[in-house]
């Protein structure tokens, strides 16, 4: 069984005030981002696309019904992400707003209404979340699952503190290389939550810029790997991952987000970028993430999800709608 990361398998990451991408490019600053705005042409995209069918999930996932499955997995909406295994449920970077904003009346606009209505969520056992960006830590969501009870935050460091400023958890905070067991118990089996890096940013403000980390998770259950890679760029961390754990069974690529290049290519993949990764990891499996209900850059709300499939094998790459399943037996 694959085992966990040590502190020093992953260069410092950390220069005492700041995270960083060790041996990467580094997100652009105000100046570029400025320019980005001034310049920018994004693509054209509906207001709002009513094709969302939402589907409704089991409470648990054991192996015992019809099926057999004992892994399903369904995409919500953009980064979010319902896993169900073995009696667990876990949720990836939830967002159920209507923005991906500090505020309620600007920022942007969801396109597609949630894969899973709110009152057809199950139970969750874990919530992961990779970073603090708005439209991957929505505090109006978690304060949601936290008031439901039963859940637990897991977080990378330092955005335990805006967690427990809102009286949310228990919260635990990971750095990259940690490994946090989950213990079985009565109908449901024993896992363990790896934080693996990324290459991207972190602020809710320009005041904090990289002042907490951000992160991927491996999800190590039985035999099975499950990996969310969250907000990336692309990198040698891919091969890193492989090289430690294995080729995961199933990989959650981000695909969205992604032009102009000379912006974005430090934190974001594109499709192409993508397939590379998806190679590199020997994913049996990889579905698409980060696409298709926030316009967050100058690509089109359904532009990646188009070169997606005319770039990726179909068979091993998938493109899920929200609401949109898969089972693994």
């Amino acid at each position: 069984m694959p085992g966990g990361y040590s502190k020093l398998d992953f260069p410092d990451h950390f220069d005492g005030e700041r995270f960083y991408n060790p041996g990467a490019p580094q997100a652009r600053g105000l100046r570029d981002v400025l320019r980005w705005k001034l310049t920018s042409r994004p693509e054209r995209s509906p207001r709002f696309v009513p094709d969302v069918e939402p589907s409704i999930a089991p409470r648990s996932v054991d192996g015992r019904g019809a099926d057999g499955a004992t892994l399903r997995i369904t995409l919500v909406n953009h980064s979010t992400v319902l896993i169900q295994q073995r009696g667990v449920n876990i949720l990836t970077d939830p967002i159920w707003s209507e923005r991906a904003s500090p505020v309620s009346w600007a920022g942007p606009r969801r396109r597609r209404k949630p894969g899973v209505a709110w009152e057809n969520l199950p139970p969750i056992d874990v919530v992961l979340v990779s970073h603090n960006h708005y439209d991957h830590l929505d505090l109006d969501t978690i304060r949601r699952l936290a008031a439901r009870g039963g859940s637990r935050f897991v977080v990378p460091l330092g955005v335990g503190r805006l967690l427990r400023s809102e009286n949310i958890g228990p919260v635990d905070e990971m750095d990259w290389g940690d490994a946090l067991p989950f213990p079985r118990r009565e109908n449901a089996a024993g896992f363990t939550v790896h934080s693996v890096p990324a290459l991207h940013f972190s602020s809710r403000r320009f005041a904090d810029w990289n002042r907490t980390l951000w992160c991927g998770y491996v999800i190590e259950c039985g035999e099975r790997l499950v990996y969310f890679a969250a907000d990336t760029a692309f990198g040698r961390h891919f091969a890193d991952i492989r090289e430690k754990f294995g080729p995961p069974h199933v990989a959650l690529l981000p695909i969205g987000a992604y032009k102009p290049r000379w912006f974005m290519a430090a934190v974001h993949m594109g499709p192409d970028d993508a397939v590379r990764a998806h190679e590199i990891l020997g994913a049996k499996t990889s579905i698409a993430i980060h696409h298709g209900t926030f316009q967050l850059a100058d690509d089109g709300i359904d532009t990646p999800e188009r070169e997606l499939a005319a770039c990726a094998p179909r068979d091993s790459f998938l493109i899920l709608n929200n609401g949109e399943f898969v089972e693994f037996g």
